[in-house]
């Protein structure tokens, strides 16, 4: 069986091309694959159509890309008010964005993973959110239907990981990283740890390593300058 473990974080990303649809994981400044973003950056992808939950802070996590205009349209919950870097481009009209409530996002991206075509919700029901959006009663209730989010790489941080790329989280690192590891085709996971197969109890596994393709050691994180 081939490798998952790569030996750089130019290596993981090298062939990513510019167009790429990539989800990154990450909330509350937890669990953001930083180190993979800024490789992302060095390598120069661009046209890159994003799918996280925010857009950045400061200088850090999605900024990295915003700043070098790598980004073109993005999928997002809540853009943050520190995403300097989006702001700027998207009021001059150089990025576009799909807003999504949150609980949404998560749940377009769960059915994506479980192969379903759709669901159907009462949240944004009348509001901009339902606009070009097919809407029907079901219980008395209007509900407009929402398609799954699928995505061609996804880029996460996890805590440990085994060469078969079964992975651990840290705390609340674990947001939406599970949920996108499972919805993309190609799942890249940076990670603070890798140790032996059997080193993780099955118990404390949280993402099985079928989902995950790619794996590179990356401790700590390294801001952009």
């Amino acid at each position: 069986m081939k490798s998952k473990i790569y030996p750089s974080l130019e290596a993981v990303v090298a062939d990513i091309p510019d167009g790429a649809r990539i989800m990154f994981g990450g909330f509350g400044g937890a669990g953001f694959p930083n180190n993979l973003i800024q490789a992302l950056e060095r390598k120069g992808t661009k046209d890159i159509v994003a799918i996280s939950n925010n857009c950045g802070t400061r200088d850090g996590e999605l900024s990295v890309l915003f700043k070098h205009h790598r980004i073109r349209h993005v999928i997002a919950a809540f853009p943050g008010p520190h995403s300097y870097y989006f702001q700027e481009q998207f009021a001059a009209k150089e990025v576009t964005i799909e807003l999504v409530p949150q609980g949404i996002l998560c749940e377009r991206m769960r059915a994506a993973a479980a192969g379903l075509l759709g669901f159907y919700s009462t949240v944004g029901v009348g509001t901009e959110v339902a606009e070009g959006k097919e809407e029907r009663i079901i219980d008395g209730k209007r509900c407009i239907l929402e398609m799954p989010i699928h995505a061609d790489y996804a880029f996460i941080k996890a805590q440990q990981a085994d060469e078969l790329g079964n992975l651990t989280y840290r705390m609340a690192a674990r947001n939406f990283n599970p949920i996108m590891a499972m919805a993309a085709t190609t799942t890249i996971a940076e990670v603070e740890e890798i140790v032996r197969v059997g080193s993780i109890g099955p118990e404390n596994v949280m993402t099985p390593g079928i989902f995950v393709r790619r794996i590179c050691h990356a401790k700590g994180i390294r801001y952009a300058n």
